[in-house]
């Protein structure tokens, strides 16, 4: 268990508690509907052109012709519109800046999404632990946010340096579009100090319904901003509002919302939750290898059992959110699609397997270690064989290549350059039945804890528990029946239709099971916790699941990127410099590993100036001055 408040602090809260809303509370609410009066302001002026602020019509109608005739194409780029910093790689620097500004931006937008959601648990619990941890989380982030606005604010300098012509048409494709991101960052900017600072001020009684919609506010004004970045980056890689020479025919929606816009806005922000929880667990586990009383490390325990469950969570849906990115990719362009999936970039999505092969083991043993915290977890731990053997042996196939790297001698060795036996294990059928029982599996380790502390009470528990088997053995046979009869025996056309039916099936069984789990939690006889019992070793996988992800995002920015071939715009705005190719794998490996391991450090250093607000120096010992004349 954790400390009590001190008599001192119980007082202060309860005269706190006992007053009415204050005038400030009632400015900082007013203040709140004047900012999101100004968002809804802001994203309309977007979708106004210029002309229309003209009140005479004639003059209006005149606008709008000289608009479309002063339309100029995409400019047709030469040696001189790319700048070099010394004999330094352009391509390379503004990789390496990029791929740092967007891990830190995904960290410091998603740490509010979910502290808003965790201090409202707290608020309707009465647990002051979880407003505690939720004001920690926000701590971790504010160093964070200051790097983020500086290598954002590098990135930009370096673009308009390094690619003028390129971003001079961005802007003029873009216009006012970039002011009003510039002021929705601002905004937020603001917005982020006030909720973290007025924290302990809007802490009890309805001044906390204020702080609390301060934080909706602050979320509201990250996904806007994700959502704006966002049409930037599928504008490159699927122009829309555009013609064929890069004409602008469209207004800014027509722009923005071009075929890939809302599969990137899903899938980024759900990996940035994920990849937000895995920082802030691993950041809970380096507290709890550091405690030095057993009250701190119960503390820091639970606080990354909770950054687990929301890396976990979010996670789960993530491979579908990808799959419905790629099939839009292939929707608009085939021949994307097969650069990304048939042609030098398909060796990334093995490493892509082994990456995500080790969040789910390290997520997976998290949790089995956790349950060693629970008095009832021993009714549960004979099941942990078999989903770790399900685990291994679907990690193992997915990982398993199609096509072997082989010399001539060894071509004529093997027969070909299909393995005869492992070669069926390296098409998409199989990964996608592997894939799906690693999901099944992963949240049945998920399921299982969340029942190590609950003596279930319910009349109709050995029923809810049939139904829940029978629902997992159901969805299994279905994801291999499928996976096995339409992916081998069947038209090569049948293949999409049944990878959908499968994930359905995966995602029956983690609604069903959250639904059947919270039906039957209701007047369940909960077990006491040993919070802080868990051993080092299931600590280490908190620092796993930060590492993969971090390394998952740079390489699947790679491949995104990389689609594009040798187009800053694709079909529209050639790439005439001399990087106009894909890197190749192992020096965009290196690139990669170079902006894992800064952000690593730079982790690091987040960690440390975080736990510098926790670190008091002692008072120096005094000296009585020695007389002399002694």
């Amino acid at each position: 268990m954790l400390p009590n408040n001190s008599l001192v602090t119980a007082h202060f809260v309860s005269s706190i508690e006992e007053q009415s809303p204050s005038q400030s509370g009632v400015i900082l609410h007013r203040s709140m509907q004047f900012m999101l009066a100004l968002i809804i302001i802001l994203s309309a002026l977007m979708l106004v052109p210029d002309y229309a602020w003209s009140s005479d019509s004639a003059v209006a109608t005149e606008a709008v012709a000289e608009e479309l005739t002063d339309n100029k194409p995409a400019p047709v780029m030469g040696p001189r519109d790319y700048r070099q910093i010394g004999s330094m790689s352009s391509r390379s620097f503004v990789w390496v800046i990029a791929q740092l500004h967007l891990f830190l931006a995904a960290f410091v937008l998603a740490v509010p999404l979910f502290v808003t959601v965790i201090e409202w648990i707290g608020v309707k619990t009465g647990d002051q632990r979880y407003d505690d941890m939720a004001h920690e989380f926000m701590k971790v982030s504010m160093t964070a946010y200051s790097l983020t606005a500086l290598f954002g604010g590098t990135l930009a300098f370096s673009l308009f340096l390094l690619y003028p012509t390129f971003m001079g048409y961005m802007m003029e494709v873009f216009g006012n579009q970039v002011m009003v991101y510039a002021l929705l960052f601002f905004l937020e900017s603001g917005v982020l100090y006030v909720y973290y600072y007025s924290w302990y001020a809007l802490r009890y009684g309805n001044k906390k319904y204020v702080h609390l919609t301060l934080g909706v506010l602050l979320n509201g004004v990250g996904t806007t901003l994700l959502f704006v970045a966002n049409a930037w980056a599928t504008f490159m890689m699927a122009p829309s509002g555009v013609d064929d020479a890069g004409v602008v025919t469209g207004g800014i929606w027509d722009i923005m919302r071009g075929p890939l816009w809302n599969p990137v806005n899903l899938h980024r922000f759900v990996a940035n939750i994920a990849f937000g929880g895995a920082i802030v667990g691993a950041y809970a586990g380096y507290k709890m290898l550091s405690a030095r009383t057993m009250e701190q490390r119960a503390h820091y325990d639970w606080m990354g059992y909770t950054s687990n469950f929301i890396a976990v969570l979010a996670f789960l849906p993530l491979p579908f959110a990808g799959y419905w990115l790629m099939a839009e990719i292939y929707a608009y362009s085939q021949q994307m699609g097969i650069t990304a999936m048939g042609g030098i970039l398909a060796w990334l999505f093995i490493v892509q397997a082994v990456l995500i092969g080790t969040i789910l083991l390290a997520a997976n043993y998290y949790l089995w270690n956790g349950m060693s915290r629970c008095e009832g977890s021993g009714r549960y731990t004979w099941l942990i064989k078999f989903i770790a053997v399900t685990l291994v042996v679907s990690f193992l196939i997915w990982v398993t290549p199609h096509t072997l790297i082989l010399s001539a001698q060894e071509i004529a060795t093997l027969g070909g350059s299909h393995h005869p036996l492992l070669g069926p294990f390296g098409i998409m059928p199989a990964k996608n039945i592997a894939v799906n029982l690693m999901l099944i599996g992963t949240f049945l380790s998920f399921q299982l804890y969340r029942r190590s502390d609950k003596v279930i009470t319910v009349p109709w528990a050995n029923f809810g528990n049939a139904l829940m088997v029978a629902i997992y053995l159901v969805a299994i046979a279905n994801v291999i029946f499928l996976g096995v009869y339409y992916g081998y025996f069947t038209n090569t056309v049948y293949k999409v239709g049944s990878s959908v039916a499968q994930v359905i099936s995966t995602l029956i069984v983690i609604v069903s099971g959250v639904v059947i789990d919270t039906m039957m939690f209701k007047g369940a006889k909960t077990l006491p916790v040993k919070w802080g019992q868990i051993s080092n070793r299931g600590v280490y996988a908190l620092f796993a699941l930060p590492i993969a992800f971090t390394w998952l995002m740079a390489l699947m920015g790679y491949v995104r990127s990389s689609v594009r071939t040798h187009w800053h715009v694709y079909t529209v705005m050639k790439d005439n410099s001399v990087d106009n190719f894909i890197p190749n794998i192992g020096h965009a490996g290196n690139m990669m590993t170079v902006a894992t391991i800064s952000f690593l450090a730079l982790v690091l250093f987040i960690f440390w100036v975080a736990s510098l607000g926790d670190t008091k120096q002692a008072k120096p010992v005094s000296v009585p001055a020695q007389n002399p004349a002694q």
